[in-house]
């Protein structure tokens, strides 16, 4: 397997991943009560949209071809969100350490990437910026656990 489509394989698991978190995003805005909640969850959404336009034009630079949705292992057992028993309770604290805990893998699977000494530094700066933006996340998603709780 050539360098460019191994470095495209790994992207289209972080698009598949961001795609899953998007859809993930947009559920929990949907049930939340919180008007505040409600606005961080569909910033998330919308910031895991764009980090797939991202990632979709630099697998793109590879020569290869992006994904179109989410990964089958995000719809059949969503490690970012367990949206069957959390989003049924309706609980928002619930809610908020699966994001926390999705956001956690999603920043393990975005450091793999990012420690491969072969990557080019435009993707790995594309990539660190990703990182950067889910730490945030973690650490906002953190603060409304004290405010719902």
């Amino acid at each position: 397997m050539k360098y460019t489509e191994k470095m495209s394989n790994k992207l289209n698991e972080l698009l598949e991943k961001n795609y899953d978190a998007e859809k993930g995003y947009k559920k929990a805005a949907e049930i939340v009560e919180n008007p505040q909640l409600k606005s961080f969850f569909k910033d998330q959404a919308q910031n895991r949209y764009d980090f797939g336009h991202e990632l979709k034009s630099e697998i793109r630079n590879y020569g290869e071809t992006p994904e179109k949705s989410g990964s089958f292992k995000g719809a059949t057992h969503r490690t970012w969100m367990d949206i069957k028993s959390t989003f049924t309770s309706n609980d928002e604290e619930a809610i908020l350490e699966e994001v926390v805990k999705g956001e956690k893998a999603a920043k393990e699977e975005y450091n793999e990437v990012i420690n491969d000494t072969t990557l080019p530094p435009t993707t790995q700066s594309i990539l660190s910026k990703h990182k950067e933006s889910i730490d945030a996340a973690i650490r906002n998603a953190k603060n409304f656990e004290v405010v719902v709780s």
